[in-house]
């Protein structure tokens, strides 16, 4: 007999439980009101008589009580209920109070930990923290079902930023800032007319970044090719000024340098805006607002020469960094670049190709952009080239009433994420058994989504008017709700996974990367895609499986795991699981094999997919680049590199991090000590990852690897 868990588990019936919990109610009540052990050992058998395949936990306890009623054993069918009714409560109680506190006092390192562009001794950041934590609990106890809550809890599954979940808001979106630039906008209850230059749209840009990234929780990205067209404004406002003063005085070339360079001075102060902005100004959220720009350039627009030049000025200023506090030139955590090689810049003589040696220069240095191939994207998406949310999930190609597909305005209702190494595990070899387990645990993530749905169902426009009333999605009405947006694929909701190459080795003994593991490994890709688009044709909602690069999760699953099944071999003695379908880091694989291998789990994964590659000196090795660069071109959709220096973010040296005589980790130029400042590679394996202090009785410091 299975057993089903309030959590939607089915386990194997075990008898001795219910001793145990008869047992504890006998030890309550005195000796004559308790049960003997011919009576436990009775209503054991009358649940085992009826013979049942499934049974529900609730039933079977519901079974005891009567039974004990019938042996008049009145007391302890009430210590039995009371005992009950205090597991029930222990389930739900309240566990904000040790964590707000810890986060007060800064004691609390899992959260100092979980967002590093977040500084959790601010008082702004303490308030969201405080908010979140708030929500949290009041999503576990009361706002989810409690077998989502259980299954989240356990690591059958992921309910992603639950801190958020108890506002009607939602993850990450393309802002429509064609709309917004072109149409104005109203923010703070003010009317932002069109711009009439360059500059004023990079300033209404990045105030629309901020306002909407305090109005969400995911990230945002902006299609930086709507810029052109203020560029040129200003190119004729310049112009007509200069030809109004000098027109009898000097020839046409001179006016035109001067042009020129009245408008490489406002493309800079622009860019500069958007960069300094970005990075000083502070949401609600208490971070600097995560946006990605997206830099690419269509053949056919009128405006491509001014999308060059802004492009072009993006990277240089990027390549240069910006000044932290002791002046010494950093790499900002925001804006995320994303560059597109087309035809026109893939390094084979194109005209612009002068654009991707510098994309490819500035990555050397500051480990951006990311490299998206137009030509890999169209064979996924319809023929269509867009952003990546700041998530790095994608939308699903939509067309509106016109026929005209649209990307821009459009969003992402939120993630929930599968642990697929823990059904292995529960499996235990057994492929048929894997498959079941597996169909069960995607049918509670779909519950956990459509909890996601039915959150912000109902919403009005009023919550948020940034978003849903002045553009930056749509432009509703005063009081109109959101729910047309929310159906027939317009917004997304995201299956993520974790561990594709744990749940190969343990179902099929190899790794993903041989011919029978490659084989096992597609089959669960695309059983997972089947399913988003079985349940998209149910609930006419946007699903879509989505590679996520959630590299803090890949640690909570592995350390739930271990807890839960002890160390495993290749599994959960890592510390880590792999992320969605990447090779692992330690199979001998070099860039090429690698990106050529994860291509085809990008072309399953269209609701989101990354791939990540490490070089190592990558300064020193700009020419490695440039062929990786064509390489991602015709062969993947998107990727990034990774490098394996040393890296101190306090003055910028490119080197080794010593271990000084306190046993902690030193930049030997500075003198830096913080370990937020310091990323430091664990050279005995080769890991690049993010640090973490482990404070306890000793002063050791241990590194949290960061698979890639």
């Amino acid at each position: 007999m299975k057993v089903i868990k309030r959590d939607g588990r089915a386990v194997d019936y075990d008898r001795q439980k219910i001793e145990i919990a008869i047992g504890k109610a006998n030890n309550e009540v005195p000796t004559k009101e308790r049960a003997s052990k011919e009576e436990i050992k009775s209503i054991i058998e009358y649940i085992e008589s009826l013979s049942k395949k499934r049974m529900l936990v609730e039933d079977i306890q519901d079974i005891i009580e009567q039974k004990l009623m019938e042996l008049n054993k009145y007391a302890l069918a009430k210590e039995y209920i009371v005992y009950r009714y205090t597991r029930a409560l222990v389930r739900k109680a309240n566990t904000t109070d040790e964590s707000i506190l810890g986060l007060i006092r800064n004691e609390n390192k899992e959260l100092a930990e979980e967002n590093s562009n977040k500084n959790t001794m601010l008082a702004s950041t303490q308030r969201d923290y405080i908010a979140g934590e708030v929500s949290r609990d009041l999503t576990k106890r009361m706002l989810l079902p409690e077998k989502i809550s259980k299954a989240h809890e356990d690591g059958i599954l992921h309910f992603h930023d639950a801190d958020y979940f108890v506002q009607p808001i939602f993850n990450c979106c393309l802002i429509n800032i064609s709309d917004m630039l072109d149409n104005g906008t109203v923010m703070n209850g003010k009317m932002i007319e069109s711009p009439k230059s360059f500059q004023v749209a990079c300033i209404v840009a990045t105030q629309i970044i901020s306002v909407v990234a305090s109005n969400q929780y995911g990230g945002q990205s902006v299609d930086m090719i709507h810029f052109g067209k203020y560029l040129r404004k200003s190119y004729d406002k310049f112009k007509k000024e200069i030809e109004a003063e000098y027109k009898d005085k000097l020839d046409e070339k001179t006016i035109e340098d001067l042009v020129q360079i009245r408008l490489k001075a406002e493309l800079k102060a622009g860019v500069q805006t958007i960069q300094y902005q970005i990075n000083t100004l502070m949401t609600t959220n208490g971070q600097a607002p995560f946006v990605t720009l997206f830099l690419h350039l269509e053949k056919d627009d009128p405006y491509i020469k001014e999308n060059a030049m802004i492009i072009e000025e993006i990277l240089r200023q990027r390549y240069e960094g910006i000044k932290n506090e002791a002046g010494v030139y950093i790499t900002p955590a925001f804006p995320k670049l994303v560059y597109v090689l087309d035809e026109f810049n893939n390094l084979t003589g194109g005209e612009y190709d002068y654009l991707t040696k510098l994309a490819v220069k500035c990555s050397a240095k500051r480990m951006y952009p990311d490299y998206i191939s137009a030509k890999k994207m169209r064979e996924n998406y319809e023929g269509n080239v867009f952003s990546p949310m700041g998530c790095r999930s994608f939308l699903s190609p939509w067309k509106d009433e016109n026929g005209n597909y649209k990307f821009e305005g459009r969003f992402n209702q939120g993630v929930v994420s599968i642990n697929l190494p823990q059904i292995g595990i529960v499996a235990d070899g057994n492929e048929e058994e894997f498959w079941k387990l597996f169909d069960e645990r995607l049918e509670l993530c779909k519950e956990a989504l459509m909890c996601r749905h039915y959150a912000l169902l109902g919403t009005k426009s009023d919550t948020s008017p940034i978003h849903w009333q002045y553009g930056a999605i749509a432009r509703l009405k005063k009081g109109e709700t959101i729910d047309k947006l929310l159906y027939g694929g317009y917004s997304t909701l995201s299956l993520g996974y974790i561990g594709i190459y744990e749940v190969t080795k343990l179902v099929k003994g190899v790794s993903h990367t041989t011919e029978e593991g490659h084989e096992f490994a597609i089959k669960v890709m695309k059983h997972m895609k089947d399913k988003v688009n079985e349940w998209k044709k149910e609930t006419n909602l946007g699903f879509a499986l989505y590679g996520t690069p959630a590299e803090s999760l890949c640690y909570r699953f592995a350390r739930i795991d271990k807890e839960r099944f002890g160390t495993i071999k290749d599994i959960t003695d890592k510390g880590y699981y792999t992320n969605s379908y990447h090779v692992d880091v330690r199979e001998k694989i070099d860039a090429f094999e690698k990106l050529s291998f994860e291509s085809e789990f990008q072309g399953i994964s269209t609701g989101g997919c990354i791939s990540y590659i490490e070089i190592p000196n990558m300064n020193k090795n700009i020419e490695a680049l440039e062929t990786v660069v064509k390489f991602i071109y015709d062969n993947i959709q998107y990727a990034e590199f990774n490098t394996k220096s040393d890296y101190c973010h306090e003055c910028g040296f490119d080197g080794e991090i010593i271990i000084n005589k306190d046993n902690e980790w030193e930049c030997p130029n500075c003198g830096n000590k913080d370990h937020k400042k310091l990323t430091v590679v664990r050279r005995t394996c080769g890991y690049l990852g993010e640090n973490f202090w482990n404070v306890g009785k000793t002063k050791e410091i241990k590194q949290r690897v960061m698979h890639l």
